[in-house]
């Protein structure tokens, strides 16, 4: 999808919601300055799973060392029912008695437009339920705020910026998870969990466009987190904008400095990278959702919006995401349709560990 089309498309989504959106400066209690979340709710109401994977591994070899679920593309709104119904649909399936997952990944695009009133819905959802541990990058439109204007209303390009700055989006994603930086990492039961963000938009380096850019900083810290892995423990890499070709750079709707980002992972084996970003439904065809390089690629759907490969949304109650497995000599990845508690049997994939 080209520029001019996706703007489109978030243009006609926008005033086709009922109630259309409110100004978020007066979301805190009539303060006007952007950038702060309630203090007394810093993080996602959280809880350890009530068995711990390694203990069951080391009774039973065949069971996994780690499971967890990967989520991209909440696109939760205050304003907008539907992506908040899709979200506490997929959180009931996760913390039923089906599952028992080590953490949840949030693979960027949380929100809508990053809207306090946007993070503060999403905080609500989350606090109706007892949640794992709950990791987070940020994506494009979770620095959308410099699109909208004071009153809540759309803003067209020529009109941006607003007067909102990209390092407020940021501040709001960092004070909502309790991160110094957008970009983090864990390590759990031997595997590497590695969360990367977008450090800037339109506001900050226009050239980038919807396009993730990565500093110098991150790329040094991902090439210094990799060096962990020497004896092959499997690196599970979250980015929100997929890669573009091989041997090239991403622009717009790509990861930017994609040439650097190969180097840095060709050297080590078990890796695998997971993208956002294109809502791709997995009932849509499975051919381009995993992708063999060096490293292992998959592209996942989305929980808000599932969308087809012409970008149009295929069923409104629709919600997707990923469940990984971890073993000791592979990985298991499946794909899971939230709205029908079912697997998607043409969507799963089995690697060996090398």
């Amino acid at each position: 999808m080209n520029r001019r089309h996706f703007i489109r498309w978030l243009a006609a989504a926008l005033f086709a919601a009922a109630g259309g959106t409110a100004a978020w400066y007066r979301s805190l209690g009539g303060s006007d300055r952007p950038g702060s979340v309630s203090p007394e709710g810093a993080a996602p109401t959280v809880q350890q799973p009530a068995d711990n994977p390694a203990d069951s591994a080391a009774k039973d070899p065949n069971a996994p060392l780690l499971s967890f679920f990967i989520l991209s593309d909440l696109h939760v709104r205050y304003d907008l029912e539907q992506p908040g119904l899709n979200l506490r649909k997929t959180l009931t399936d996760i913390t039923s008695e089906a599952f028992q997952p080590g953490l949840i990944a949030l693979t960027g695009d949380l929100t809508e437009f990053g809207r306090v009133k946007d993070y503060k819905e999403l905080r609500s959802i989350f606090d109706e339920f007892k949640l794992p541990p709950v990791h987070a990058n940020m994506g494009n439109h979770d620095y959308y705020p410099v699109w909208i204007d004071r009153s809540g209303e759309w803003v067209n390009g020529d009109a941006m910026p607003n007067g909102r700055t990209d390092a407020q989006s940021r501040k709001l994603f960092l004070d909502f998870f309790g991160y110094e930086k957008p970009y983090n990492d864990v390590w759990i039961n031997g595997s590497h969990i590695i969360l990367l963000s977008q450090e800037a938009y339109l506001q900050e380096k226009p050239e980038v466009g919807e396009g993730a850019w990565y500093s110098d900083e991150q790329l040094a810290w991902l090439k210094e987190k990799l060096a962990e892995h020497k004896n092959g423990e499997p690196a599970f890499i979250m980015i929100h904008q997929p890669l573009p070709a091989q041997g090239q750079d991403g622009g717009s709707h790509r990861l930017i400095r994609a040439k650097e980002f190969r180097e840095i992972l060709k050297p080590y084996k078990n890796v695998f990278v997971f993208s956002g970003h294109q809502h791709r439904d997995f009932l849509d065809g499975t051919a381009g959702h995993y992708m063999k390089e060096t490293f292992h690629w998959f592209h996942n759907s989305s929980v808000g919006k599932v969308m087809n490969r012409t970008y149009r949304q295929t069923r409104p109650e629709a919600a997707q995401g990923l469940y990984v497995e971890v073993f000791r000599d592979h990985v298991m990845l499946r794909a899971r349709e939230f709205s029908t508690l079912e697997w998607i049997p043409q969507a799963e994939w089995k690697v060996s560990l090398v």
